[in-house]
């Protein structure tokens, strides 16, 4: 795949939309070696079942243990750098903003990495991994949290005395309700939907993409496997994020120069 290959018409969808929204999944971030969630298992937690860590309820009987795991995942995730899929969204959004476009990125990841390539407008579904809050009043501290180590105190909340979690959706729990009512909103409204590096099955994301179809948006899904939304998709981009992005945004300067 080159530039030539990226349509025309999908590039006049794009400088014409008036409203985007760009939705991605682990995808992208697998681009810039961040694993998923089950290949982090390794070392001395590939004994360890994350769907079993990632509760309230493990958090209750073992807040230590979650707390080590997430921290160890932290380090993990530092050592990425946004790669050219979170560049190109930033300057996508950029160059929307100069036309008087709307722009929101809505993103399933925990990892930062839109943040850190410039994105602005970034609705978490899924929380953030280097944020904390307490688990029992929903503050969020004024400091960064000290590490925790196997003999350590547990940072609690100077406010009510409950135990700082990661800031991040732990299975069984609902998503923010902010977020979620922002996003729903947005793909309502938007007239191009961009679904990017996702396979669209985790609820209630996959309906996104679908609800803005639905509503007359153009659909745009850029993934390297075809998935339950390609048939529906009006332009389905079967390659990385990190590849096909860049010439889309090459495209469009190309066009405005």
């Amino acid at each position: 795949m080159n530039d030539e290959t990226i349509s025309p018409s999908l590039i006049s969808a794009i400088l014409n939309a008036r409203k985007m929204v760009a939705l991605t999944g682990a995808g992208i971030s697998s681009e810039s070696g961040i694993p998923t969630f089950r290949e982090a298992q390794t070392g001395l937690w590939a004994t360890y079942d994350p769907q079993e860590l990632a509760t309230p309820q493990a958090f209750e009987e073992h807040p230590r243990t979650v707390l080590l795991w997430y921290q160890w995942r932290k380090s993990l995730i530092a050592k990425s750098e946004p790669n050219p899929g979170h560049l190109a969204l930033a300057s996508l959004e950029k160059i929307a903003l100069q036309k008087g476009q709307k722009f929101t990125l809505i993103t399933q990841n925990v990892d930062n990495l839109h943040q850190q390539a410039g994105s602005e407008t970034v609705i978490e579904l899924h929380g953030n991994i280097f944020r904390s809050k307490c688990a029992q009043c929903q503050r969020q501290p004024a400091i960064e949290l000290p590490e925790v180590t196997a003999e350590s105190e547990l940072p609690r909340c100077p406010f009510c005395g409950g135990l700082y979690r990661p800031d991040v959706v732990w299975f069984g729990e609902s998503l923010p309700g902010e977020a979620l009512q922002r996003a729903f909103e947005k793909s309502n409204h938007c007239d191009l939907f961009l679904s990017i590096g996702t396979s669209a099955v985790v609820q209630p994301a996959a309906s996104l993409p679908l609800m803005a179809h639905e509503n007359g948006a153009t659909l745009v899904e850029i993934n390297p496997n075809p998935t339950h939304l390609t048939p529906k998709a009006n332009y389905a981009l079967q390659n990385k994020a990190g590849q096909v992005l860049p010439m889309i945004v090459n495209r469009i300067r190309d066009h405005l120069s």
